[in-house]
């Protein structure tokens, strides 16, 4: 299982921890991921997903999982919320 944000697709950064007396020692930057269960109400189920604390907020910012993937660019997804994005977009097309 990678490191990276199913929604957001923020990843392990690298960089120096640096002492007091200057000295660089490599360190990794890990993101904050946790394991969650959205709800879509355009599909009427629940998505289990792998994702940063900072996409949560954004999710519920942008006022639910439908809302924040129709926003969102298919370069930073992952292929299962891709699915769910392609899900969700033909259900709204049907519906119409």
């Amino acid at each position: 299982m990678s490191r990276r944000c199913e929604l957001t697709g923020k990843a392990v950064l690298s960089g120096h921890l640096v002492s007091h007396s200057n000295r660089k020692t490599k360190r990794k930057f890990l993101p904050n991921l946790c394991n969650v269960t959205l709800q879509s109400d355009t599909l009427q189920r629940s998505v289990r997903l792998r994702i940063s604390a900072n996409a949560l907020r954004s999710v519920e910012h942008r006022g639910g999982l439908d809302a924040f993937l129709a926003k969102a660019k298919g370069e930073e997804l992952s292929s299962n919320a891709l699915t769910i994005k392609r899900e969700i977009e033909k259900k709204l097309a049907a519906a119409s």
